[in-house]
């Protein structure tokens, strides 16, 4: 093992206006970023951690602190996982360990995890919840947007009309909701009629974590997405049966190694397989970019959010995504 230095920053990330889910409104985001050296080579990553557990910029700190030693030994990225938890502090690292195996390779991150070359991917906008004339308006702003999804509060009579505003608005546009945990299993069947109505065509994390039980045995005629429900891959057996469609975030799985093998066991159990973030910049969205080209359903609209994006930053034109290997990987020149 070749002994390696750590350092890391931590950077509050603004939004250019209040977004709000269910049960929680971000103004701003504290990530922190990772750098891994050898001496010769470096390798970045950046993690906004996961703010419904605790995981957040002061708790990932500690973990790295706490870890440092073992860090710095130059573990493998397996061995990583046994170093540190599933988490933000752990994405961070195994982020920057790709790119530092990629600098020193001379080979983009792709071609070390065994994919084919990227392709441009759709990815989702992201409206959050407000007064559903406002979401209208924000959905026809996105004029390039192919695929639109909807923050829902759990108001099921507001949620409805805020998912019909949007339809009118973008009646071309894939549609998809987020309950952000917002719901009772009582309302789901008024919910996915109406859903059903204005052509939706996924239902994400409508429960909170800790109810999955409610459904068992339910059949929605809309796939149902779970995210919170399932953190990372030792939680994806219970997944089994309940929701259709996987979201892997890397803050939540612990890093890219982790996250490709949640979408190769997804695969395998059956159900499909999607890429979300957290709030975050281009050097959060590149890996995650790697991952969704594994993946049926494509989230990474982070940058989108923010006041200030990092240079040399990921491009989002006609509706797709692509992250070129000056952003995060062997070929990457960073400016800010």
């Amino acid at each position: 093992m070749t002994r390696l230095s750590i350092d890391w920053t931590t950077e509050t990330l603004r939004l250019a206006a209040p977004f709000r889910i269910s049960g929680h409104v971000f103004e701003t985001s504290d990530v922190v970023v990772v750098t891994l050296s050898d001496g010769g080579h470096r390798g970045r990553g950046e993690a906004s951690g996961v703010y419904y557990t605790g995981d957040d910029a002061p708790a990932m700190l500690t973990a790295l602190e706490g870890a440092r030693a073992a860090i710095e030994a130059g573990p493998t990225r397996q061995e990583l996982r046994a170093i540190l938890p599933a988490g933000g502090a752990r994405n961070a690292v195994d982020c920057a360990m790709w790119e530092l195996e990629a600098a020193r390779a001379g080979q983009p991150v792709w071609q070390l995890a065994g994919l084919d070359a990227p392709r441009p991917l759709r990815t989702t906008f992201t409206i959050g919840a407000d007064d559903p004339a406002v979401m209208a308006e924000r959905a026809r702003d996105y004029a390039d947007a192919r695929s639109i999804k909807i923050k829902l509060t759990g108001d099921l009579d507001l949620d409805i009309a805020r998912v019909r505003a949007i339809r009118a608005a973008r009646p071309d546009a894939w549609l998809g909701v987020d309950g952000n945990q917002g719901f009772a299993a009582a309302q789901l069947d008024p919910l996915i009629a109406a859903l059903q109505a204005a052509e939706v065509s996924l239902l994400e994390q409508p429960l909170a974590r800790g109810r999955e039980q409610d459904l068992d045995g339910f059949k929605s005629p809309i796939p149902i997405a779970g995210d919170e429900s399932i953190l990372s891959l030792a939680e994806l057996p219970t997944a089994a049966g309940r929701f259709d469609v996987i979201n892997i975030k890397l803050d939540k799985c612990g890093g890219l190694t982790e996250g490709l093998m949640m979408a190769g066991e997804a695969r395998r159990l059956g159900m499909g397989v999607m890429v979300g973030n957290m709030v975050g910049t281009s050097l959060a969205m590149a890996p995650g970019f790697v991952l969704g080209q594994l993946c049926d359903l494509v989230d990474l609209d982070g940058p989108t959010f923010l006041t200030r994006d990092r240079v040399p930053g990921v491009e989002y034109r006609d509706g797709n995504i692509w992250a070129g290997e000056e952003i995060w990987g062997a070929q990457a020149t960073p400016v800010a």
